[in-house]
């Protein structure tokens, strides 16, 4: 997807014509339709021209298909299990160095041993009591709390409540292969 692709699909969302964004920018239908079909470049003061007739961001009309805005629907979500006590992960989905995951702890459930892997990470606690420990830190944790560590370090979690324990847990990694 191209340039001119996104060009044509933002007209089209707006119920523009090609001729009413000639109009606006005074640029003619034939170069219109070329740069919607991606057989000619238009300079970035016309995709700047073509951008405010459309009523959208420049920078909009530059993305990559990979770059756009990304919907998981929740029964699409990839999910998998993690460790010996099965916590069920949902990949809520990522942008660049960023991924979501939910985790569903049992009760009584742990990350086992002390481990670390790359990256950052920041933990919200929707459901559950969890107690959190990284070196000579730790806490325990109650629904609408929230805690963050670089989890490079060696750290520990478990479930010490009566019911599951559900944990949004977002993930920023230093190369985006990492994700």
């Amino acid at each position: 997807m191209g340039i001119g692709c996104n060009i044509r699909a933002a007209r089209k969302r707006k119920n523009l014509s090609i001729q009413q964004i000639c109009e606006r920018t005074g640029l003619s239908q034939g170069f219109m339709s070329q740069v919607e079909n991606n057989k000619t470049s238009p300079s970035i003061a016309t995709l700047d021209s073509i951008a405010n007739a459309l009523n959208v961001p420049l920078a909009f009309l530059l993305l990559k298909e990979e770059e756009r805005m990304q919907v998981i629907r929740k029964d699409e979500r990839r999910k998998t299990v993690y460790g010996k006590n099965n916590f069920q992960v949902d990949h809520l989905g990522g942008q660049g160095n960023v991924k979501m995951m939910l985790v569903d702890m049992p009760p009584g459930s742990s990350t086992e041993d002390e481990h670390a892997h790359a990256g950052d990470e920041i933990h919200y606690i929707l459901e559950g009591t969890v107690y959190v420990e990284q070196g000579e830190d730790s806490a325990i944790l109650e629904a609408g709390d929230s805690f963050s560590w670089r989890a490079a370090i060696p750290h520990y979690a478990k479930n010490v409540g009566e019911s599951n324990a559900r944990i949004l847990i977002a993930v920023f990694l230093e190369a985006e292969n990492d994700a």
